[in-house]
């Protein structure tokens, strides 16, 4: 099934951007046209609770270093490829060690409250807005993301907001922060007037978190977010492990939302031994503005909205 799957992959690549050559001895390393981007291609099957894994060899990493490069993550059913650019993930994986048989090991979480990859010793991080054929062809072309407006702290609650009522969630942000949302963003949408009670033993916590989507009906927490715009990482994490600590919820997310510049702080911060110990680690992600703007764009475009 994988050989299927990987070579009719490759075959609408080669259809979509031509010219397609294996790169040294891998057999996941490929190059478009004569150096136009590399791909690192990695399939796994679909395991329980939507888990991918996947082994990254640290000698084909290096090989993506200095080029316009993706790695690519495939899976049984996939309806659009992944393509991260290696470049966004490139000191993560530097500041990390690889296992003892010379990879790195990847998950990808497959999830309606947002897809998110885990690389081990570093942390989860959000990816939603790496779906689609266009992110290769945005790299080939050397696009950039200026056209991405310049986000305020209150703006991006606003889209993340949106973004969870589009999928069915009730929100809440904490009283004081509604009044300064952007309603120039997005349709406005209503915040739910209180923290479910069964929380009310950490409601302290909760009513200060930024954003968080809790599921209809039953009041579990599903996804949390914090947007540290200027506020230190590590206060952000804290919260978020009272949380993890004091609820029985370990389907729930956690998730640090950021400028793409203070991803290594947020791996660095999350890998401190009081994280590890706690387990947080394994369930908190980070994401950066622009992957919540192009989340939000991307589901407006589908007609969600």
């Amino acid at each position: 099934m994988a050989n299927e799957i990987k070579v009719s992959f490759l075959r609408e690549l080669k259809e979509r951007f031509g010219r397609l050559s294996k790169l040294g001895k891998s057999q996941s390393l490929y190059e478009l046209g004569n150096g136009a981007a590399r791909i690192y291609i990695r399939y796994s099957k679909v395991h329980e609770r939507g888990q991918t894994f996947y082994g990254l060899r640290k000698e084909d990493l290096q090989q993506l270093e200095g080029h316009p490069s993706l790695m690519c993550f495939i899976w049984d059913n996939q309806t659009e490829p992944l393509f991260l650019p290696y470049a966004d993930y490139e000191d993560v994986f530097k500041s990390t060690t690889p296992a003892s048989d010379g990879q790195y090991k990847v998950q990808v979480y497959i999830q309606d409250a947002g897809n998110e990859l885990y690389i081990a010793n570093a942390g989860r991080f959000n990816v939603e807005s790496y779906f689609g054929w266009q992110q290769l062809a945005s790299l080939m072309e050397k696009a950039k993301l200026t056209d991405m407006p310049s986000l305020s702290h209150a703006q991006v609650q606003t889209l993340l907001g949106k973004i969870g009522f589009v999928k069915g969630f009730d929100i809440w942000i904490p009283r004081y922060d509604r009044g300064r949302l952007d309603w120039s963003l997005t349709q406005p949408f209503a915040s739910t007037l209180a923290i479910p009670h069964q929380f009310q033993s950490i409601e302290n916590v909760l009513s200060e978190i930024d954003v968080i989507w809790i599921e209809r009906g039953s009041g579990k927490l599903r996804s949390l977010f914090e947007v540290e715009h200027s506020t230190p990482i590590y206060s952000g994490l804290l919260r978020f492990n009272d949380v993890h600590l004091t609820t029985s919820n370990t389907n729930a997310t956690y998730n640090i939302v950021s400028n793409d510049d203070r991803r290594g702080l947020f791996s660095s911060q999350l890998n401190r031994p009081t994280f590890r110990a706690s387990g947080l680690d394994v369930c908190c992600a980070f994401m950066e503005y622009a992957n919540v703007f192009i989340w939000h764009k991307r589901i407006s475009e589908l007609g969600r909205d």
